[in-house]
């Protein structure tokens, strides 16, 4: 019964079809270009909600002057960025005009692509860009998340779907569809084909399988690639990745002794969470034994006055707080300590920070200032 009921509306689809001029190709398309719907509006629906939140829904995301201003973000995000974006971000921080101009672009292309693929308009081209976005977000973003790889997982997912909607297009229900039947002699234009997605790109079958190929293979590489480097389970076992999401970590550099006798040092908070502040709670100079000779406690540090913290960005900082010295992910300063009691210093030879987890950072003295 059930198989008769399928044969009779299979017919009567092909029916429908034979009296429209649909060949059976034709029919593929339109059955994939409508699969496809969801996937091009979600994509489209990412990106332009990431655009209209700051210009629209949150714009204290695009003043400079509020705490939820994008560069915070950024400088977050520094500390595990790959192929060099840590530097990149590292410069724009230090340079206001090109950090603004850079998030005013950004954001407005996310903006324009989002509805780009929404409506279906050069959806191809669109897709290919929103890739793009999705490299860069993955390649900046991507080692963060303190349970799971949360902003690894949303890039990796649009890497797929945009390279899904780059070799599908737009189809059904688009501007691209209107464009083409208003101007049927858009279809013979490639470059229309390539970038619009009203019809299959113009190349061969075999030509197209390998095209597909190769973006799958891209994708393969890039997402599984990344997901091993931040956390393994693909080649070795889950690890905690080269910069941890959760415990707070600070490198320290540029220790010596300043003429005055005062204690100066670089430190950098390139690991832990976004969300919450490290907190260092103590400081010691140690001499050639690894015994304190002079120690910094709490309250020490928290009446440090703000001179004495020269802090590399503008955004998150280093400064004293109520339990010592806090800091946000990602900031780094040179911190200048006090001269300790007389003959102290003669014997220290390094310096060692506690957080408040109780982990410890060291860093030699080199005795110059």
């Amino acid at each position: 019964m059930s198989s008769l009921s399928f044969t009779s509306t299979e017919n009567f689809v092909r029916s429908i079809d034979n009296a429209i001029g649909l060949t059976e190709a034709q029919r593929a398309w339109r059955t994939a270009a409508l699969a496809l719907l969801s996937v091009r509006f979600i994509q489209g629906f990412i990106y332009w909600g990431g655009g209209s939140r700051r210009f629209i829904y949150a714009p204290s995301k695009l003043n400079p002057e509020a705490p939820t201003w994008m560069a915070n973000k950024f400088q977050t995000a520094m500390p595990g960025a790959l192929f060099g974006t840590d530097h990149i971000i590292s410069y724009m921080l230090q340079h206001f005009w090109l950090l603004y101009a850079g998030v005013i672009l950004f954001s407005a292309a996310e903006l324009i692509v989002g509805v780009m693929l929404m409506a279906g308009v050069f959806t191809r081209a669109a897709a290919l860009v929103s890739m793009g976005f999705s490299v860069l977000l993955m390649a900046m973003f991507g080692w963060q998340g303190a349970t799971c790889i949360d902003e690894w997982t949303m890039a990796a997912a649009n890497l797929a779907m945009g390279a899904t909607l780059l070799l599908g297009g737009s189809g059904a229900y688009s501007i691209d569809n209107v464009l083409i039947r208003r101007n049927p002699s858009r279809a013979e234009g490639r470059w229309f084909r390539w970038t619009s997605g009203s019809l299959p790109l113009p190349i061969k079958d075999i030509a197209f399988r390998n095209l597909a190929l190769a973006v799958l293979g891209f994708v393969l590489l890039f997402d599984i690639g990344t997901y091993s480097y931040y956390r393994g389970s693909v080649m070795t076992p889950f690890h905690g990745g080269p910069v941890s999401p959760t415990k707070h970590h600070l490198t320290l550099g540029k220790a010596g002794l300043v003429p005055d006798g005062s204690v100066r040092f670089h430190v950098y908070l390139d690991g832990g969470t976004p969300e919450a502040p490290v907190h260092v709670v103590a400081a010691d100079l140690l001499d050639a034994n690894n015994r304190s000779v002079a120690h910094y406690d709490a309250a020490a540090l928290s009446a440090l006055p703000k001179t004495a913290f020269a802090n590399d960005y503008a955004y998150n900082e280093f400064a004293s707080g109520p339990f010592g010295i806090r800091a946000a992910m990602g900031a780094a300063a040179t911190v200048t300590l006090p001269s300790p009691a007389s003959g102290a210093a003669n014997q220290a030879r390094s310096i060692r920070l506690t957080d408040v987890d109780g982990r410890t950072f060291s860093a030699t003295l080199d005795n110059k200032p």
